[in-house]
């Protein structure tokens, strides 16, 4: 936040007057500059007759500088005094000024003219430097800042362009296009957003070094260009940052335990991706559903069906009523199912059934509903849920 000065100089003696009201008056407006070149958003503009002696009218100035009144036609001297300004001394002031019925007169009070700081003494000089040297500091940090903010909501909308990628590719080719044709597409979308991150959030973590939520969004960036080895140092960085923190963020520990969740899953390393979800869950409770889902999810994606299925297994105690958890554990499930030889149809492990049928009670029509119906009729067994078969 930039500081004001506090300056005054002079003797009047003070006397507010109010305003009388006459036909003959015109108007009068401005801005207050302070001597750092800086609107000044507090005090008062007052209007004199007799040389500064006495002060009429009292127009307020606004935090943008701005003040504006009403007087008789008249010539004033034009007098700024601050909120602290002693009694009987004033800040600036500025000579015949006319203002003219019917009309509206412009006065600017610049505090940063030469005039005005020809004026002040070496003690008030040196305030005035060290004023411009701190408001600058602060100046750099906010554009800093900005900057920040401005590609954190990029990078952010980057990413989740990058999620939709598949949906894109598909709008963009059109529903007749190839299947290679359409991942060939995907890998492009997400290739293109995931380097423009990595680009925007090197460049940050280096104007930003201790900011732990930098560093994050550059992990989710690198495991999206799989530098797995790249994020795994870029998401231990995040950790040690954040722990360093008086006041630790849960979602950043959170997101940063999952992106290492996510790095060992896709690695193959299912202990460590399980503890690392573990921490993230730990750290953040609110979000402890949601970072499970994503490890069966994840697992899912990896064909890993033991750990997929104890992924699902996890989750579903967090959240039982996620419909795709069941669809997940089904999936792994049914590699355990067997042909019966005599009917030749699928026999389900019965736990397999069972998520089946609770994804379709939860999901009858979600995206996978037709799939799961299919595989319980296959093996003869009845749906006992809202499921309806689509009409042919």
């Amino acid at each position: 936040m930039k500081r004001t000065i506090s300056l005054w100089l002079g003797l009047l003696a003070f006397a507010l007057m109010p305003a009388l009201a006459q036909s003959n008056t015109g108007k009068i407006h401005g801005h207050v500059i302070n001597p750092t070149e800086a609107p000044q958003g507090s005090g008062t503009v007052s209007l004199s007759t007799d040389g500064g002696n006495t002060l009429k009218f009292y127009f307020p100035v606004n935090a943008n500088g701005e003040y504006a009144g009403e007087a008789p036609a008249g010539n004033y001297m034009v007098i700024y005094r601050d909120a602290d300004t002693p009694p009987g001394k004033i800040v600036d002031s500025f000579k015949g000024v006319k203002i003219v019925a019917g009309d509206d007169v412009v006065q600017d009070i610049d505090m940063s003219r030469k005039e005005f700081l020809d004026k002040m003494t070496p003690d008030q000089r040196k305030q005035l430097e060290d004023l411009k040297k701190t408001n600058a500091a602060a100046v750099k940090a906010n554009q800093v800042v900005n900057s920040l903010n401005t590609d954190l909501r990029t990078s952010n909308q980057d990413i989740h362009d990058a999620a939709s990628a598949h949906a894109t590719a598909v709008q963009t080719l059109g529903a007749t296009a190839s299947r290679a044709d359409i991942d060939a597409k995907v890998l492009e979308i997400q290739t293109a957003k995931y380097t423009d991150v990595e680009t925007m959030m090197l460049k940050d973590t280096q104007l930003r070094p201790n900011e732990a939520l930098m560093w994050t969004t550059l992990g989710r960036a690198q495991i999206g260009l799989k530098k797995y080895d790249d994020a795994t140092v870029t998401y231990k960085k995040a950790l040690e940052l954040e722990a360093a923190n008086k006041r630790q963020r849960p979602d950043v520990l959170g997101n940063s335990n999952a992106g290492l969740g996510e790095i060992y899953a896709r690695q193959g390393k299912v202990p460590e991706a399980n503890q690392a979800y573990d921490a993230a869950a730990a750290a953040d409770p609110t979000r402890a559903a949601f970072y499970l889902l994503n490890e069966a999810v994840i697992f899912f994606q990896q064909n890993n069906t033991t750990a997929q299925l104890a992924a699902a297994d996890r989750a579903i105690k967090a959240d039982p009523n996620q419909a795709l958890l069941y669809y997940i554990k089904g999936q792994a499930l049914i590699q355990n199912a067997t042909v019966d030889p005599k009917t030749q149809r699928i026999v389900l492990p019965d736990e397999c059934t069972a998520a089946y049928q609770k994804y379709l009670d939860l999901a009858p029509s979600g995206p996978y509903a037709n799939e799961v119906a299919g595989i319980l009729s296959q093996a003869g067994q009845k749906i006992s849920s809202n499921y309806k078969a689509p009409k042919k």
